[in-house]
């Protein structure tokens, strides 16, 4: 089996958004860890343009949780991280995708975490018609994954940096 997964952002509920390829790292019954390596190609379906990516990110992907984060790493340590509010992702034959529900949790370096996109979440709660359970499970999964950053908890930890080191060395 090929430890390269193709990984797919979606739209509510189903559309095809962003996808780009990684190396598994580690797969278990909660989560997946990808390394993704600078110079792999993005392809943003949404707006129809190609990207090549230059840094090297960590990205975790929560199988029963509400989020996403990508980990930016620089000499080993992460430097900024992008959580996306999604859906539990869904791993089957190396392709991993998540629905994407536009709220986002981010940390820049040395700045003080921030959600961005509210304003996206509203238009597209009208656009894709989210129903008012969907942006009230989405509303609790951004307080839940604030507290789990606020108080630490895995991959928002320690254990990240050792596994990064386990694969440099």
């Amino acid at each position: 089996m090929s430890n390269i997964v193709k990984i797919k952002a979606l739209k509510f509920p189903y559309i095809l958004h962003y996808e780009w390829e990684g190396e598994l790292l580690f797969h278990t019954s909660v989560y997946l860890l990808v390394l993704c390596k600078p110079g792999r190609t993005l392809i943003h379906h949404t707006k129809n343009k190609i990207f090549t990516i230059d840094n090297t990110s960590l990205e975790y992907f929560s199988l029963k949780e509400w989020f996403t984060a990508a980990m930016e790493v620089e000499d080993g340590k992460v430097v900024s991280t992008y959580c996306n509010v999604a859906k539990p992702s869904v791993f089957k034959n190396n392709e991993l995708s998540f629905v994407d529900l536009d709220l986002d949790l981010i940390q820049v370096k040395d700045k003080e975490w921030e959600v961005i996109d509210e304003d996206e979440f509203e238009s597209n709660s009208i656009r894709y018609g989210y129903s008012i359970e969907l942006k009230r499970e989405t509303v609790k999964a951004l307080d839940r994954l604030k507290e789990k950053v606020r108080l630490g908890k895995f991959p928002f930890n320690n254990q990240v940096a050792s596994l990064l080191e386990n694969q440099t060395s």
